[in-house]
């Protein structure tokens, strides 16, 4: 999100220098890693909880602990990486350390189940499910922040665009590796530990990546120093450097830009939405089109169901790696806000779909049109948000605007299992379906937001 050329005039700034498509990809390449990471635990944390006794009612309260962390990291991470400056520069330092700590929770989380004499295996999961979202949070949110650090705002679609790329490519690739690697040898059947072979080297080779990946950035991206940094933003607003951390978040919440507020709505029924697909797909399938019973977690048929998950998820990141390459065209056509309403309502239909599918094959096409929500989600909204955020506070802005992210899944995590047992009988179906509803809504609610973009546009044509 870089700043728009009418805040740089409010600034003084001068409009920083183009990237070549070289030097984008490089800067975003570490996003491949964290999306492996996070495709391994979108696809597979409710099977591997689910292996260690958890039921399925119970398992939004596990998942609640990832955007907990979110909501209490991001910030934090946002407000200190916009005032760092050291030999490793402004945000690579932030998620280099959080690239060491999820490669080793990717590494423990599998292997929780060999604790089980001392401490529940249950517990120990759920704890490296917070400690493994707490440090992709880490190492996520500067890398937004990064992008739109170094990109003019001509540049803002393109950037976001090669990113989701990025994302896409490794989510495709961390969604089917379980699925691939139990197709060539590795045990698909669970151990004394809980957790089936294939399970575990899919969270091993997720760990390698993660790390290769950030390095890459780490190692061939540059960050610009202090001085040219305010050369291209402006000098950011004096600041009482007696105030906390916490305050200056809290003020800096206060003063969030119209766009970001009205975006706030959208990105709560998306995230709302997303959170019921990761957490209730796999046993809404293994229930309501392989006809398994909801306590068969352990069966060597509801692995199979979990194997089709995680690969139909990786079609859908399939479908996104490729959609995002068109988003600047589309946007161009019809307009950033009329592009996320298309795609959020393809996607929805996509999760309604999967209610009517008897033969787990066709799940493949539900996840054409979540692929095209999914492209959009991860670039669009950040483009939109583009030109509304201030001189110097880029990383918190995207920390704060992570709130509109956590929020919807917390929400979800206290209820949404509570709903699935009383309301729904026990058929994690009816989440998905209701999933793809608030899918819909926020598609709607996307019109009435506020494009300074668009806007500027209008206005030369």
């Amino acid at each position: 999100m870089a700043v728009s050329s009418a805040s740089a005039a409010r600034t003084g700034a001068v409009p920083k220098p183009k990237l070549s498509l070289g030097q984008i990809f490089t800067m975003s390449f570490g996003f491949l890693g964290i999306q492996f990471g996070f495709a391994l635990q979108n696809g597979n944390t409710s099977r591997i909880l689910r292996s260690f006794g958890a039921d399925v009612d119970q398992l939004p309260m596990f998942w609640i602990v990832a955007p907990l962390v979110g909501m209490i990291v991001q910030p934090l991470i946002g407000h200190y990486s916009d005032r760092t400056w050291n030999r490793l520069g402004r945000r690579k330092p932030y998620f280099l350390a959080g690239a060491v700590l999820s490669t080793l929770a990717l590494v423990f989380l599998p292997n929780s189940g060999a604790t089980a004499s001392v401490i529940p295996a249950l517990w120990i999961g759920a704890g490296m499910v917070m400690i493994m979202d707490a440090s992709f949070n880490v190492a996520m949110e500067p890398f937004r922040a990064l992008v739109a650090d170094n990109l003019p705002d001509s540049q803002s679609t393109v950037g976001f665009s090669i990113q989701t790329f990025l994302i896409g490519l490794g989510a495709v690739v961390g969604s089917a590796l379980p699925d691939i690697l139990g197709k060539n040898g590795f045990s698909m059947t669970a151990g004394t530990d809980g957790v089936a072979d294939n399970i575990k080297y899919a969270f091993y080779i997720g760990a390698v990546v993660f790390i290769g990946a950030i390095l890459v950035t780490v190692f061939f991206s540059k960050e610009y120093p202090p001085a040219e940094y305010e050369s291209f933003h402006g000098k950011p607003a004096e600041e009482d450097k007696t105030k906390a951390g916490l305050s200056e978040i809290l003020k800096d919440f206060a003063k969030m830009p119209k766009t970001m507020r009205q975006l706030g709505l959208v990105q709560f029924f998306t995230w709302f939405a997303l959170f019921s697909m990761w957490v209730f797909t796999t046993d809404a399938v293994a229930t309501h089109v392989y006809g398994l019973s909801i306590n068969d977690s352990k069966s060597i048929a509801y692995n199979e169901a979990g194997n089709k998950v995680g690969t139909a998820f990786g079609v859908y990141n399939f479908v996104a790696m490729f959609y995002a390459l068109c988003l600047p065209f589309m946007a161009k056509l019809i307009g950033r806000k009329a592009t996320h309403a298309f795609s959020l309502i393809a996607g929805g239909l996509g999760l309604i779909s999967i209610y009517f599918i008897k033969d787990p094959e066709m799940l493949k096409y539900s996840m054409v049109g979540i692929g095209l929500a999914w492209a959009s989600i991860l670039a669009m909204p950040y483009v939109i948000l583009s030109g509304a955020i201030p001189a110097g506070k880029l990383g918190i802005y995207m920390g704060i605007f992570n709130f509109f992210i956590t929020l919807p899944q917390i929400i979800n995590g206290l209820f949404g299992g509570a709903i699935v047992k009383h309301i729904y009988g026990g058929q994690p179906i009816y989440a998905v379906v209701l999933a793809g509803f608030f899918m819909i809504c926020a598609a709607i609610c996307c019109l009435f937001v506020y494009d300074a973009g668009d806007a500027r546009k209008k206005i030369k044509a």
